[in-house]
């Protein structure tokens, strides 16, 4: 029985895979791995790395264990197969090197007259190893241990493991079902709208950010751990609910020196599981696909941070409450010679801020937010690109949540007090990406990437209260993109 699951999946990936092969003669990959494991260079996989395809989307939900390496095997006297794993382990890496520039130069950090230097060579902006494939029958994973270089360390990047099985429905429909284990709400999802793999796909680290972000935008990335169940009907309906904890990476307690219990010198504790879902619907025909879906989490934190008498806090008493509700969409229209996606996100954020203000860091005791993202993306023969996207963050007022003088100034006086603030106490950030690409190899991407700001924490003029203007933090980043 075990066995015609097994080769039900196989046909109906094969069948997918060959579908998609025949219109594209040229193959790309975004983590090797896969590659090496599937015996094919997974242009099925990916338009340009690290956008999916269906084949892709399918490829993941199936838990990453599509094979045709010579396996090591072993067999019960029942015939169960107990071990299936390739003689080659699935490993990749990658790399990143960039130079990152701003408008106007930020201000010496000393407070002394000058400013920092104005271009940053980061060597490298970002350094992982993956393994990213299959483990045993019908489990796989996608485990990213990433070097930080502002950090200047190493630690556990984005991490999805697989449990999937298969169940003949109606016809020639499917069903598949599973399990995911992963640090970051939506690193498991199948498509490229939702925040952990969406646009924009590669960041610099070397620029300043906006104050204001949602919890599911992020905040809660490699600091949770979840567990949860999802469905996918007739490669076409997607649904998955996940309960998430938190996991603190380079948590110490005061009193054990080890690594837990978390205690309230943490930051953001979750209190109890924290709720995610997902529902999706993808349709295609010919050349083109179209998905339309809603995502959301509900977390409840304890703020913690307390180290001293003087600021004591605990695992008990008011919280913090978010409720992030979000709709995604993506087109791709996929040809021999010609790639288009259409894509994009909306996430609204109702925050009960009970903590924070009885703490006096909140001025209101509830506040909002929405992040709007949507982008368009072509590649001529996949080795020439463009991307245009806007993005938006709106919402509540609140000046001690998005303060006009930052926690670095407060920390050491005379520094630059603002920068990194809000003069008015807003969180909107609205602005453009401009992107070009260049993929002279399948597994090698240069992007010359341009970001201008039309607003930046809650002011398009001397939003900070100290002369500088959102354009002034207008970036130019250069990447070298390497998988391996």
């Amino acid at each position: 029985m075990r066995m015609q699951k097994n080769n039900r999946m196989l046909i109906i990936l094969a069948r997918t895979c060959i579908g998609i092969t025949l219109l594209m003669p040229h193959l790309a990959c975004a983590v090797p791995s896969f590659a090496r494991q599937t015996g094919m260079a997974c242009q099925a996989c990916h338009t340009v790395f690290p956008e999916l395809t269906h084949f892709g989307r399918m490829f993941k939900a199936n838990a990453y264990t599509l094979d045709n390496l010579k396996q090591v095997r072993g067999i019960t006297r029942d015939k169960e197969e107990m071990l299936s794993i390739g003689q080659m382990p699935p490993i990749s890496a990658m790399a990143q090197v960039a130079y990152t520039s701003t408008n106007k130069t930020l201000p010496e950090s000393t407070g002394i007259n000058g400013s920092s230097q104005n271009g940053t060579v980061s060597f490298p902006e970002a350094a992982s190893l993956f393994y990213a494939g299959k483990i045993a029958p019908q489990l796989g994973g996608f485990i990213q241990l990433t070097y930080d270089n502002a950090a200047n360390k190493i630690h556990i990047d984005n991490t999805d493991i697989r449990l999937a099985e298969h169940m003949p429905a109606s016809g020639d429909r499917d069903l598949i079902f599973g399990l995911t284990l992963n640090n970051n709400p939506t690193v498991q999802d199948l498509w490229n709208t939702t925040p952990a793999f969406g646009y924009p796909y590669a960041v610099t680290n070397a620029a300043l950010s906006p104050l204001a972000k949602t919890q599911i935008d992020g905040a809660l990335a490699q600091s949770v751990a979840g567990l949860g169940g999802y469905l996918m009907w007739n490669e076409s309906l997607y649904a998955e609910l996940s309960f998430y904890r938190s996991a603190k990476q380079g948590f110490t307690h005061p009193i054990t020196g080890a690594a837990g219990p978390l205690d309230g010198t943490a930051t953001n504790v979750i209190d109890g599981p924290s709720p995610y879902w997902r529902l999706a619907y993808e349709h295609q025909w010919r050349n083109n696909s179209i998905e339309f879906g809603v995502y959301g989490n509900k977390v409840e934190l304890f703020p913690g941070g307390g180290t001293t008498p003087a600021a004591p806090a605990s695992l008990s008493g008011p919280k913090n409450r978010f409720r992030d509700t979000g709709i995604d969409a993506q087109y791709q229209f996929i040809s021999d010679q010609h790639l288009f996606t259409v894509a994009g996100t909306r996430i609204h954020e109702t925050m009960n801020l009970d903590a924070s203000f009885a703490a006096g860091t909140a001025a209101n005791a509830t506040n909002n937010l929405t992040t709007t993202r949507f982008w368009g993306t072509y590649y001529y023969q996949r080795k020439y690109g463009a991307t245009l996207a806007h993005f938006s963050t709106t919402g509540s007022t609140d000046a001690l949540l998005y303060p006009s003088v930052n926690a670095f100034a407060v920390a050491n006086p005379g520094a630059a007090p603002g920068i990194a603030a809000s003069a008015n106490g807003s969180p909107d950030t609205t602005g453009w990406i401009f992107e070009l690409n260049y993929v002279p190899w399948l597994n090698t991407k240069f992007s010359l990437q341009f970001t201008r700001y039309n607003k930046f924490n809650g002011g398009t003029s001397n939003y900070d209260g100290f002369g500088r203007d959102a354009s002034d933090n207008n970036t130019v980043f250069l990447l070298g993109w390497f998988s391996f």
